[in-house]
């Protein structure tokens, strides 16, 4: 997913499902201190008399409706108000939510069945359904609700999703009502694939699954998610105050009717924005924040260095210059390559983040997805190394090609303090490195940067992206022709082709799958430069150490709230 996105010091422990074992998923392997979680909880630690926790966040909350969002600040706030099916636990592991069980397959892994607790309400007292997550999963898929995600998750996964896709605003009601999901009874849900998918159970923890209230969502009609008032809850918290996407504070409070509400100690947590890492850094101190994201630059993760408060861990997430090639100057293979080549990435990492961050020579993280114990990272090369002198080459052929001997490109990056850093370097790097270039600056905002880059509304653009789902598709489909994310014009056949037959033909078939993949990196990143990566996170983050059960996730959501427990 888009982001803005932290995650965890420890590399984190991925448990996926058998199924997903097998094929192409696989577990990291612990590599620090035991995780902060349910397996951290206190036990003879005495509880503070006030269950109430202060939290900063770096971003505002772009949207609120769960086939709407496609950012990491929304679906990480859905996910600790709502809930789906299933939900990661804060040992990585895929576990019954709304569901009551485990998927039942059948023979050919295509059709799943599940079982739905009996006791799961709604806020308003309303139960869930099997029709709630019939009604969400086609009002996703339904091109009249422009959703990115709806499209993105089920078009060649779920049963008819792809149809309708096809039709865009000529599908109609009934051919919505062909997609592959259909309540049997209200506690019974079955979804029909077209082809198995192996990473299934982990997907079905993402956001965008997650039920909605058709009686309630018409109701509201434009106003549903514009606010606190207007959302139903059905997870661990409810929102009680938040404005809409421009609010720079909301307030999670328990949620008396969640199922499992007898498991939440938490009685309320307050959200305030905060885009300047050192003020954040002071409100912690003061005691007016327990947990402070984002310490980003060096100067301020040094004033906690060797102290408890301090959390730090390699996040499967890379950040990257994206290069649009409605651009005629970016369609230039060699424009593209000089771009790609020239920014110092050890320098970035070493000097200007100096946070533990990896320089990125690679599209798949390091330490993320496994085959047989092997890191799909260690098993393949890197790509698109730092070299200037080659890289000078490339942009004067590029030039020469072009029949130009200036270029000026406008450049979309973040209004964060360690955003407007990063880029400042980009910018230097770039100019310097590049006889002729001259980049206009554009700092906003993220929800406004989203918006820039789905209508492509950039010509080079810096962002990142944290896995969805456990699996190294989740970073490869990205850049399907005309794909729902790929906003950057990006098309070559033959990498199409690759990814079609890691998706279909070789989904059983995990070591011809993996090498596949490999295969499409390579052809990406190698040959074709369609984007630059740059680097793999790393987050630092404040935590009281009287906050226990904090639990950080690998894929989606960044952190479930549910299991904290406050000492004294």
């Amino acid at each position: 997913m888009k982001k803005s996105k932290l995650s965890l010091l420890l590399v984190l422990s991925l448990v996926l499902s058998m199924f997903l074992a097998a094929c192409s998923g696989g577990g990291n392997k612990d590599t620090g201190k035991e995780k902060e979680g349910t397996k951290n909880a206190p036990k003879e630690e005495q509880l503070a008399d006030k269950q109430e926790l202060n939290v900063l966040e770096s971003s505002e909350i772009p949207s609120m409706d769960s086939v709407i969002a496609e950012d990491t600040v929304s679906f990480t706030t859905i996910s600790n108000v709502n809930e789906g099916l299933y939900r990661l636990d804060a040992d990585q592991k895929v576990i019954p939510a709304v569901a009551a069980e485990m998927p039942k397959y059948n023979d050919d892994k295509t059709v799943l069945t599940i079982k739905l607790k009996k006791d799961v309400k709604w806020s308003n007292g309303d139960p869930v359904t099997a029709n709630d997550f019939v009604y969400a999963w086609q009002r996703a898929i339904d091109p009249k609700t422009a959703s990115t995600y709806g499209p993105y998750f089920m078009a060649g996964k779920v049963k008819g999703a792809e149809e309708i896709v096809a039709k865009k605003d000529k599908a109609t009601a009934e051919d919505i009502k062909t997609l592959g999901i259909k309540a049997v009874d209200d506690n019974t849900l079955e979804i029909d694939l077209v082809r198995p998918v192996p990473y299934i159970e982990s997907y079905l923890t993402f956001p965008m699954f997650y039920p909605q209230n058709q009686k309630f969502v018409e109701a509201q009609g434009a106003d549903y998610a514009k606010d606190a008032a207007h959302i139903l809850y059905n997870g661990p918290f409810k929102l009680t105050k938040w404005d809409g996407p421009t609010a720079t504070e909301w307030v999670y409070e328990k949620n008396d009717t969640y199922w499992n509400a007898k498991n939440v100690t938490l009685t309320k947590i307050n959200f305030n924005v905060s885009k300047d890492p050192q003020a954040s850094a002071n409100a912690f101190t003061a005691g007016e924040a327990d947990i402070s994201p984002k310490l980003a630059q060096a100067a301020i993760i040094s004033q906690f260095e060797g102290s408890d408060e301090l959390v730090r861990y390699v996040e499967p997430s890379i950040f990257w210059i994206k290069m649009n090639e409605k651009n005629p100057a970016l369609k230039n293979l060699n424009i593209r390559k000089a771009i790609a080549l020239s920014v110092d990435k050890k320098a970035m990492v070493d000097d200007v983040l100096a946070n533990g961050s990896i320089a990125a020579n690679f599209l798949v993280p390091k330490e993320f997805t496994f085959l047989d114990n092997k890191d799909f990272r260690a098993t393949t090369k890197e790509y698109l190394k730092t070299n200037k002198e080659e890289a000078k080459k490339y942009w004067e052929k590029g030039l020469q090609e072009l029949g130009v001997k200036e270029i000026s490109f406008v450049y979309v990056g973040g209004d964060t303090e360690t955003s407007k850093l990063t880029d400042a370097f980009v910018k230097g790097e770039l100019e310097k490195n590049l006889p002729g270039l001259k980049l206009e600056m554009n700092a906003v905002p993220f929800k406004i940067r989203i918006d820039r880059e789905n209508k492509q509304e950039y010509d080079l653009l810096f962002g990142g992206w944290g896995p969805d789902y456990a699996d190294p598709m989740t970073f490869m489909d990205l850049w399907l022709t005309g794909g729902e994310h790929n906003r950057m014009d990006y098309s070559n056949p033959e990498y199409d082709k690759l990814i079609k037959a890691a998706n279909e033909d070789l989904s059983a078939k995990p070591e011809e799958r993996w090498k596949t993949l490999q295969k499409a990196e390579e052809l990406l990143l190698e040959k074709d430069a369609a984007l630059a990566p740059m680097y793999q996170r790393s987050v630092n983050l404040l935590i009281n150490p009287k906050v226990k059960g904090f639990a950080h996730h690998a894929f989606g959501p960044d952190y479930s709230y549910q299991w904290i427990k406050i000492t004294k």
